[in-house]
């Protein structure tokens, strides 16, 4: 399955120019329960022996990026990682581009959760420290070695992002003004979303990773599925949104292709103009 979704007058066998950079989302993009399907790391290895760069764009915390993906990078499959929604990208040789949250946004940050009573956590290049624990976050943090509680622990250390948990519906933080303290609310699921600074996304990220590579966004694939893809798919060159990728990302999307299950990205990969 793979479908021109803004039709320009092309059938959906039409040869699609090759990307020189394709960025991927991982959950529900890449892998499912945090496991990348055999599939698409197939796929991936097959495409690191051309000419294209393979870049995640993830939200997910440096801390806690699975282990398949990071084995990825050290084998010289992926050339780069964004993580944390665009504020924190690195590959093999160190970090490429960083924005650490500053004092004024992380107070405030934590004044805003207190406020509605919500657990959050606060995510650095090598931990995410929470502010409260529950049963289920006990289990979580006794089998998760990088995931601690610690409420204080945005004061000493560097954060990029924070993470709110919602109990339901109603406790999603819809009576803040973010905007009025240039912060943002990026849902990525009905209990939780990521707090940011207004300008941080993964187009961002996208941006150094193109200055950095010192390629036009213009020749960039993404493929994604959440609302933190949104940015990501208004910059680059052609947008792919998985079948069961949100409503609104789709709108977005220049092509709309299956799920995981349904070998969504591998039939987008076969319409490229890539040389055997």
């Amino acid at each position: 399955m793979f479908t021109e979704y803004k039709a320009s007058g092309a059938r959906p066998d039409t040869k699609v120019p090759t990307p020189k950079i394709i960025f991927f989302d991982i959950d529900d993009t890449l892998s499912r329960k945090g496991i990348i399907a055999e599939h698409n790391k197939a796929t991936l290895e097959a495409l690191a022996k051309t000419d294209i760069k393979l870049v995640i764009s993830t939200g997910r915390s440096k801390a806690i990026l699975p282990p398949d993906i990071l084995a990825l990078l050290e084998a010289d499959v992926l050339d780069a990682i964004i993580c944390m929604n665009g504020q924190y990208s690195f590959n093999k040789d160190g970090i490429i581009s960083h924005y650490p949250l500053s004092d004024a946004q992380t107070d405030k940050i934590v004044l805003l959760c207190q406020k509605s009573e919500l657990i959050h956590k606060f995510d650095s290049a090598t931990h995410i420290a929470w502010s409260h624990e529950n049963e289920r976050l006990r289990e979580y943090n006794a089998i998760t070695p990088n995931s601690i509680l610690d409420p204080e622990y945005y004061k000493s250390n560097t954060v990029y992002q924070c993470s709110v948990f919602f109990n339901n519906q109603q406790d999603q933080m819809q009576e803040i003004d973010f905007a009025q303290d240039e912060l943002k609310l990026v849902p990525w699921h009905h209990i939780g979303a990521d707090i940011l600074p207004v300008n941080a996304s993964k187009a961002r990220g996208i941006t150094d990773l193109c200055q950095h590579f010192a390629i036009d966004a213009r020749d960039c694939m993404a493929f994604g599925d959440g609302f933190n893809d949104l940015e990501m798919f208004d910059l680059v060159g052609y947008a792919v949104a998985m079948g069961d990728a949100q409503p609104a990302l789709i709108e977005r999307a220049d092509f709309v292709t299956g799920t995981i299950e349904e070998h969504g990205i591998q039939a987008v990969i076969k319409q490229l103009k890539i040389a055997s």
